[in-house]
């Protein structure tokens, strides 16, 4: 059977980037949107077209133009959309309705894939105020996508190393701490490397069993609480950090003194390691776990992904 066409909308940005490396890799025909609002920005106008070099096609198209949207979209079997979070705020929202409604006049497409790739939306009703607004968005995307009858397939992906791994989930710096660590919570979060993230993605989209569904990522070794991670940093540097653990009082206390800007991360925080939203559910007929379906995928262990900070 031969492998479904692949447009990337976003291919540029944190996940869209190895998305492209991923659907090249396993040997689909890659497309991606070439925005016309790029202008000037050289550095995605070069990394265009060097994965241009590597065998993927460029497609012009803009959000301004709906017929340059549905002409990209009639190219190819498969969208998958991985536009940044803060396309989601609620005056930026139009952007990937816009692209649904491509989808759906094209009619040709047998998987969308929409921006998500973190915690399920449709789980966090009861989230903190602060920051809920981006969930809601997001099952606002899931219901025009299901309301046009599209096929889809939702990728629940957790935590990325990049943020949540590599600074010990500290909240002031991207960088392990080097002597003093805050602990929070009690509860396991699970830990994913993006690669590995987009390699599981692209496993999906030729995969009958995820028609309609959601993949949840909960490689069994990458499931720890957070006095775990930071565990398994103090053996690779065979170094005792000093723990301070915050009740969940304290921690909501201390949201209250953080710039408006930052707010929406310290709550992700209070609901994966104090809430457990991650771990608090069986995956059921909704979905299916991506190293169990795809068991041939060598996933990077937490450990190994923190080797990079050494």
């Amino acid at each position: 059977m031969s492998k479904s066409k692949i447009l990337v909308v976003g291919g540029t940005g944190y996940v869209g980037k190895r998305i492209v490396k991923a659907s090249l890799a396993q040997g689909h025909p890659t497309y991606i949107l070439m925005r016309r609002e790029l202008g000037f920005d050289i550095e995605k106008i070069q990394m265009l077209l060097a994965f241009k070099e590597q065998g993927a096609r460029l497609v012009e198209g803009s959000f301004s133009d709906h017929q340059s949207l549905v002409d990209a979209v009639k190219q190819v079997d498969v969208v998958i959309c991985t536009m940044a979070g803060v396309q989601f705020r609620s005056h930026n929202i139009l952007l990937q309705l816009k692209l649904v409604d491509a989808i759906k006049e094209a009619g040709n497409i047998k998987r969308f894939l929409p921006s998500e790739f973190g915690i399920d939306p449709s789980r966090m009703e009861h989230a903190l105020e602060i920051g809920k607004e981006t969930f809601g968005d997001k099952m606002i995307i899931r219901k025009a996508i299901e309301d046009a009858g599209i096929p889809h397939t939702y990728i629940s992906a957790n935590c990325f190393g990049g943020y949540f791994v590599g600074n010990l989930s500290q909240v002031d710096s991207l960088m392990p701490p080097r002597d003093r660590v805050y602990i929070y919570g009690k509860f396991k979060a699970v830990f994913m490397d993006e690669d590995d993230v987009a390699t599981y993605t692209i496993k999906t989209v030729d995969d009958p069993r995820m028609l309609n569904k959601t993949l949840y990522l909960r490689p069994p070794e990458n499931i720890l609480t957070h006095n775990e991670l930071v565990e398994k940093w103090e053996k690779l540097t065979n170094k005792t950090l000093e723990k301070v653990h915050i009740s969940a009082q304290d921690f909501l206390a201390s949201m209250k003194d953080v710039d408006i800007a930052l707010q929406a991360g310290f709550a992700r925080i209070y609901q994966i390691y104090y809430d457990g939203c991650l771990m608090n559910f069986e995956i059921g007929e909704e979905g299916g776990e991506a190293s169990k379906l795809y068991p041939e995928v060598r996933y990077t262990r937490v450990h190994e992904y923190l080797k990079r900070y050494l």
